[in-house]
């Protein structure tokens, strides 16, 4: 029996699941530090809320240059470069004596995670396509959940025992022991191209990119759900403790349920991509984000409802992420083989700034009320719906693929 391909083995996966989950884990970690940074750093719940959608923000900036660099100087080099600089900011936040200074590192943290997102994706895109693609998309996805489903019940027993600090800490130790399984599984699977000037090469990229119309098409399904789930994110300590009066440690095993059911779609999504091509998959995603959004935008309509409608509804728009967004990112990059470093930051550039916005707009918006809660999200899956029916005058046609344009060949 001949060894499994390098990317077929466990650690390789493994390794790429957890560089796209550090974002999650930042966030989801940190989040029930919020209301105690709000006494211990003198300062307020709004602002310190904005640790969420301001390391977004650096994340969103950060991805452009992740992804010309992967492509003239190889993978690996940016991904060192970027968790280098992810592991001295997060280890600056955890010792920061100042709301200022911590969003400050929050933001470069974001600048050097954009590295993890853009080449763990573009890896993947150089070993594999089409359903292949979609099952490695999946599996890694499996593997991030992890981080929603217990970093949030950690976070919280930290803060309990040795207060705000110690989810930051935490954070900086993850950054160094993922350069680490970097070094030990991952391997450089992309031929670096240097034949342009960075400026033009980046520019033909875009216009490559730009001329696929699937490529648009898969683009704006998967850079809407962030905007929806990232404002919940944002507000969900405050909906969880202040609206609905749990405990912050109850709050952590309540978020886990939404971490679950991401997990829950993503291994829906493996069995689901063996059986259906790409655009039956995006249905089944764009039926089930209709059946959660209707139902959120009654929520915020009535402002008012039971926790557990309004909770049930936002673990189906989680499980609905988890079949939505990888296909969708497989949809996009399909036709790009040769670009796909610049074409993963583009995504995940406009991903962020989207998810961005949402953290932000969501704690901005935040007044104390159900409706304001959920109203970004209920309005993203209207979005999407619209999209997604609108797919005969964006993207005409039968999606395309290359199965035969890989690096590894």
């Amino acid at each position: 029996m001949s060894p499994p391909a390098p990317h077929h083995k466990r650690s390789f996966v493994v390794t790429l699941g957890l560089l796209t989950g550090l974002a999650a884990l930042t966030v989801d970690l940190s989040l029930p530090a919020i209301p105690a940074m709000v006494e211990a750093l003198a300062t307020n719940l709004q602002r310190s809320q904005q640790i969420v959608g301001i390391f977004m923000a650096g994340m969103a900036f950060g991805q452009i240059p992740a992804g010309l660099f992967a492509d003239r100087l190889g993978r690996m080099p940016v991904l060192y470069v970027g968790m280098s600089l992810f592991a001295i900011a997060a280890t600056i936040a955890a010792n920061a004596n100042d709301i200022e200074v911590l969003l400050g590192a929050r933001f470069l943290q974001g600048f050097g995670a954009a590295s993890a997102l853009v080449v763990s994706r573009a890896i993947v895109r150089d070993v594999a396509s089409g359903k292949e693609a979609a099952r490695l998309m999946s599996l890694m996805m499996m593997i991030f959940t992890a981080a929603p489903v217990i970093a949030p019940s950690i976070g919280a027993l930290l803060v309990a025992q040795w207060g705000w600090r110690t989810p930051f800490t935490l954070i900086a130790a993850c950054g160094f022991a993922i350069l680490l399984a970097i070094r030990s599984n991952l391997f450089e699977t992309h031929t670096p191209t240097t034949g342009q000037h960075p400026v033009r090469q980046l520019i033909s990229s875009f216009a490559e990119f730009f001329s696929h119309r699937q490529s648009i098409f898969g683009l704006l399904l998967i850079i809407l759900p962030p905007a929806g789930f990232m404002s919940i994110i944002t507000v969900s300590a405050a909906l969880v403790v202040e609206i609905y009066g749990f405990s912050i440690q109850a709050f952590g095993l309540v978020f886990a349920t939404a971490g679950l059911s991401i997990l829950s779609g993503a291994a829906v999504n493996r069995i689901l991509v063996a059986r259906f091509d790409m655009m039956q998959l995006l249905t089944i995603a764009v039926v089930l984000i209709a059946i959660s959004g209707t139902q959120l935008l009654v929520i915020a309509w009535l402002d008012s409802a039971p926790f557990w409608w309004l909770w049930m509804n936002i673990c189906i728009f989680m499980f609905t992420v988890a079949i939505l967004m990888p296909n969708s990112l497989v949809v996009a990059l399909d036709p790009l083989p040769r670009i796909a470093g610049v074409a993963s930051s583009i995504i995940g550039t406009l991903q962020n700034i989207l998810g961005a916005i949402g953290a932000i707009a969501g704690a901005l918006i935040y007044d104390g009320s159900v409706r304001h809660s959920v109203v970004i999200i209920a309005t993203v899956s209207a979005i999407t719906i619209a999209v997604f029916l609108l797919k005969p005058l964006i993207a005409p046609g039968p999606f395309m693929h290359h199965p035969d344009e890989l690096a590894r060949d």
